[in-house]
């Protein structure tokens, strides 16, 4: 739900949205999870990271306290557990590297070692980087990637190589990895507007989903706003709102592009258990 206070009010006290479909391509909403509630009032709640493992489904939401009017004041990365993807379990605030942080995204080294990519807004908008052997017990290892400020990081296999993919209000930045710890920086893509009805904007905050050869990119734009917003950007109600796209990613020459207005054909497979 969208709040008319003052400052960035209408961007907090967001719920998760749920939609479902039973072929990957016709989709039904079905409203919001308002279960993910651990604390008494109207909370907000953004970019949720849902895994499967061993049974379990994990999810790692960012959780802002309340709704507030600035982009100030503290928030965290909250760890909930599932069986059904309906009702959700409070498992714990992750302590990372500051009470600033949120855009968790997960992946696991081939030593069975999982890394959680996320943004922390106390050092300098950077994607700071934690461990854990096992989803419960985090160790902070300290910055990822420091070539500017973004938010959003998304971390896939495709092709044989890590790819990481990042919000920096400018298109999406693109990083390669052989092993998954070591990244090269190659140029943004999405920063020309597309053709499509809503695309007409720089794309922000992406996810990936690989199935077998095809790499499938999912981000949003504010089809009405022309350009970065800044800090002093009027967030009028049409500047606001806001569009969800997809487009098929290529690589070329060893680099990852996206052709956003290109057609394709999106037909979705049930996940695979990790």
């Amino acid at each position: 739900m969208a709040f008319e206070g003052p400052g960035v009010a209408w961007a907090h006290g967001a719920d998760i949205g749920i939609a479902s479909s039973v072929d990957g391509q016709n989709w039904l909403y079905r409203g919001t999870l308002e279960v993910l509630a651990f604390e008494h009032g109207r909370n907000t709640f953004w970019a949720p990271e849902v895994i499967w493992h061993e049974g379990v489904y994990h999810m790692f939401v960012s959780y802002v306290r309340g709704v507030p009017s600035t982009w100030t004041g503290g928030r965290n990365i909250v760890h909930m557990l599932s069986s059904n993807l309906w009702d959700w379990q409070f498992h714990s605030i992750v302590p990372l590297s500051s009470e600033r942080v949120i855009d968790a995204c997960l992946y696991r080294l081939p030593d069975g070692l999982w890394r959680m990519a996320y943004k922390d807004e106390d050092h300098s908008a950077f994607t700071y980087l934690a461990e854990s052997p096992d989803l419960a017990n985090w160790t902070v290892n300290g910055p990822l990637i420091t070539d500017c400020p973004h938010e959003g990081p998304n971390v896939f296999q495709w092709r044989g190589s890590y790819w990481m993919i990042t919000d920096p209000w400018n298109g999406l930045g693109v990083y390669h990895s052989s092993d998954g710890k070591a990244w090269a920086r190659q140029e943004n893509i999405l920063q020309t507007p597309g053709t499509r009805p809503d695309d007409g904007a720089i794309g922000h905050h992406a996810d990936v989903l690989v199935q077998g050869d095809n790499a499938y990119l999912f981000y949003f734009t504010h089809p009405e706003v022309d350009g970065h917003a800044g800090e002093d950007y009027v967030w009028t109600y049409n500047r606001r709102r806001t569009s969800l796209q997809a487009a098929r990613l290529d690589l070329r020459d060893g680099r990852l592009v996206c052709d956003r207005n290109q057609a394709f054909d999106l037909n979705l497979l049930p996940g695979i258990e990790s």
